[in-house]
């Protein structure tokens, strides 16, 4: 979830992967999409279910990126305030805690992977799991020409769409965490031979700076 403050008042948007919400190789054309929302913060157990329409008047309602590589599987969804019931309490990132490509991350940086490696999370509080990552290419160099960064870390089907969190030296206010990218996939050889060679171990994540243009409408 990211939000920022505009001239009507607080915005939040969903992030998230846009093969999720449309994808046309396989058929996957879904109307609406279901939340599960913590609605108390000490009883993790409890929470609430909000579905999200995708459409309006026959539009799409979420919002996509391009670079100069080609298009970027992310998007942005807005959540419209009466969708989020007052019990809940969204900690959302802002502007603040994107990292800029053009920061200065060493290739090596530590980092995690939060999501839901094939399905698996805690199903009694609703909470994902985290896999240490490296930074393993350049950061701010567009890899290969695409805009995505490499890192280096065991995951699985199920993280597409899963933030890249790098720790803040110094927490500012309550956020502890820079968002460095938003997981993509996992990148193999096609040279490997399977049974003698390794899989890479290596996975490509957008730069989380593409969140900027999302929401800003750019």
């Amino acid at each position: 979830m990211a939000g920022r403050h505009g001239t009507h008042g607080r915005q939040r948007f969903l992030l998230l992967y846009r093969h999720v919400l449309l994808d046309e190789a396989t058929d996957h054309v879904p109307d609406r999409i279901e939340l599960s929302l913590h609605s108390d913060l000490v009883n993790l157990t409890r929470v609430n279910t909000v579905t999200v329409p995708l459409y309006e008047r026959g539009s799409a309602s979420w919002r996509e990126a391009s670079d100069i590589g080609g298009a970027v599987d992310v998007a942005a969804l807005q959540m419209d305030e009466g969708l989020v019931p007052e019990c809940v309490r969204v900690n959302a990132f802002t502007a603040d805690d994107i990292q800029d490509s053009a920061g200065p991350i060493d290739i090596g940086t530590p980092a995690i992977v939060l999501g839901y490696p094939l399905g698996f999370y805690d199903t009694v509080h609703y909470l994902p799991v985290a896999r240490q990552a490296i930074v393993a290419s350049e950061f701010g160099v567009r890899f290969q020409g695409s805009g995505y960064f490499l890192t280096d870390a065991r995951t699985h089907r199920g993280t597409s769409g899963a933030p890249v969190l790098m720790r803040r030296a110094e927490p500012k206010g309550h956020s502890h965490w820079k968002l460095l990218g938003i997981h993509s996939a996992r990148m193999d050889m096609n040279t490997r031979v399977p049974g003698v060679d390794e899989s890479l171990g290596l996975n490509c994540a957008w730069y989380a700076d593409v969140i900027t243009r999302l929401v800003s409408g750019a």
